[in-house]
């Protein structure tokens, strides 16, 4: 229950920073929507990595820290996969969304959160017995 809690943790930090460089980009700086979402989930997947890494997954670290970072960022391609498809639809279908994309961000990692949960407990930082 503690990982859950603490991942749930940095998913909230991992969108808001997905959240923020995204609506930045497209409302600050006139990028286009899904560009602008490929370089936020980079970033907040980065920031999530270093979050899960230091307080989430502690314990069962295993490998090197670009090997573990290549893992986590495979891992949460799944989940962004959903993720990316919710957000789409939602810029795609709603003018609201596209003039607040943070809120099509929301229901992205919504949609992705568990995949990528189970792809990090399971995966990346399963227990070695």
């Amino acid at each position: 229950m503690r990982q859950l809690m603490l991942f749930g943790v940095g998913g909230v930090l991992g969108f808001v920073v997905d959240a923020g460089i995204v609506q930045a980009l497209v409302a600050g700086l006139g990028w286009n929507p899904y560009g602008a979402r490929l370089l936020s989930f980079l970033v907040a997947a980065t920031v999530t990595w270093l979050f899960n890494r230091r307080f989430t997954f502690r314990e069962e670290r295993h490998y090197g820290l670009f090997g573990e970072w290549a893992r986590w960022m495979a891992a949460m391609s799944g989940g962004f996969a959903v993720n990316y498809a919710a957000y789409s639809f939602c810029i795609f279908h709603s003018p609201t969304m596209r003039a607040l994309p943070a809120l099509a961000v929301a229901v992205g990692s919504l949609a992705g959160f568990a995949v990528n949960y189970v792809a990090s407990k399971w995966w990346i930082y399963r227990r070695r017995g």
